[in-house]
């Protein structure tokens, strides 16, 4: 009954999603395209700006030529740097403080995925201060106006610059969940590949696996329609022809390009089809042991797929078909063992262990049943977790 009571609800949820508010953020990419913001910004009225950033990206100084060009068109700016890895709750609050107290009229999330979610959750808060952070847990809590938001990503994985998703750390539990309603996608994306130039090999090959996480369970669930299957399938292309090369040759210009586009039709996907298993375990790992997201995802994407079996042999021999590592005529299973291969292959060139350290025997069952929470009923997922099942999972990737 507990099934069929998931199914039902996820059939309904699809249902209705046509009817939801969505809205794709007004897109401005290449290279010094982040100098085109301010102007954007101007000429929506705004004068004074949060910036909603880290420590180690306002150390970098890569944010300096924004904040020129922000004074040169006359816009004030505040910045809130101390966003951590899986903001928190305390990080939201500070940064809705410093938004009041210097009156800012919009927001700026300058970073990886932890700033532009923490941006997204003090909007929320912003529009909604009669609500909590804890409140708006969970689907279409928030249905309201927010601040205007901008997106700058300077890693290619979370997708976040597009998505209806924030997810945020409950430091008093451990808890990492997220907030998701259209309301929360960004109002304009800005997608400059020099910004990720620098970025460290093991950041850019995680943020690329945690991307491709995003477009594989998009596709195999049960949430996808025409347009999340063909923005999974323009992901797992471009990723699979541009991770490696960006992770050997930072430099590269095009290949750091398309993986910023690829992590965007990822989230892209994924913000229509939802996530599934894979994201549910990661986050308690993220929550409880602050597991960066994008390792997580990509120590345990291959064995959730392994343990689908041949409820996944279809969609993943489709994804192998498209990047062309099978013959034509070999049969659904051998395609998606192929798949499934590739990626820990693609892991193993990356430095990618196959194993997450430091996770706990006695707090195994409490990560089970909190990603069974996350998970049902609202991701569509191929198969739907039991707590045993999960458990089995979080002992196979233990190491």
């Amino acid at each position: 009954m507990y099934k069929l009571y998931c199914r039902a609800y996820q059939t309904v949820l699809k249902l209705v999603s046509p009817l939801l508010p969505w809205r794709q953020p007004e897109l401005i990419e290449g290279e010094n395209s982040v100098l085109a913001l301010p102007s954007i910004i101007r000429h929506s009225g705004i004068t004074h700006v949060c910036i909603v950033t880290d420590k180690g990206i306002s150390s970098l100084g890569l944010m300096n030529p924004l904040l020129e060009q922000l004074r040169v068109e006359g816009i004030t700016y505040t910045i809130y740097d101390n966003t951590v890895p899986n903001p928190t709750i305390h990080n939201i609050e500070e940064a809705v403080s410093l938004y009041k107290s210097n009156q800012c009229q919009g927001l700026v999330a300058f970073g990886g995925g932890s700033p532009i979610d923490c941006a997204k959750a003090v909007a929320a808060r912003i529009a909604k201060p009669q609500k909590k952070v804890p409140q708006m847990k969970g689907i279409l809590k928030v249905m309201t106006k927010l601040p205007r938001l901008y997106a700058i990503p300077t890693t290619a994985g979370t997708g976040s610059e597009v998505t209806v998703a924030a997810v945020v750390t409950d430091e008093a539990t451990h808890e990492k969940y997220a907030m998701m309603d259209p309301a929360l996608i960004p109002h304009a994306a800005i997608l400059d590949p020099l910004l990720t130039v620098n970025l460290p090999p093991h950041i850019t090959s995680t943020t690329g696996i945690d991307a491709l996480t995003h477009a594989v369970e998009a596709y195999i669930g049960r949430g996808n329609i025409r347009e999340t299957k063909q923005y999974s399938r323009d992901a797992v292309t471009l990723i699979f022809e541009n991770l490696v090369e960006a992770y050997r040759n930072g430099g590269n210009i095009t290949a750091r390009k398309n993986m910023q586009k690829a992590a965007y039709y990822a989230g892209a996907a994924f913000t229509r089809a939802y996530v599934g298993n894979v994201h549910a375990i990661a986050h308690q790992l993220g929550g409880l042991y602050g597991v960066p997201h994008g390792l997580a995802n990509a120590v345990i994407l291959p064995y959730v797929l392994e343990y689908y079996g041949a409820t996944v042999y279809k969609p993943l021999s489709e994804l192998a078909d498209l990047v062309g590592i099978c013959k034509v005529d070999d049969s659904l299973a051998v395609k998606a063992v192929a798949f499934i291969e590739e990626i820990k292959r693609l892991n193993e060139v990356m430095n990618i262990p196959n194993k997450i350290e430091g996770i706990q025997d006695e707090h195994i069952p409490l990560i089970a049943k909190n990603a069974v929470k996350e998970a049902n009923p609202l991701y569509p997922v191929p198969v739907i977790f039991s707590e045993r099942e999960m458990t089995e999972i979080i002992y196979r990737i233990k190491a």
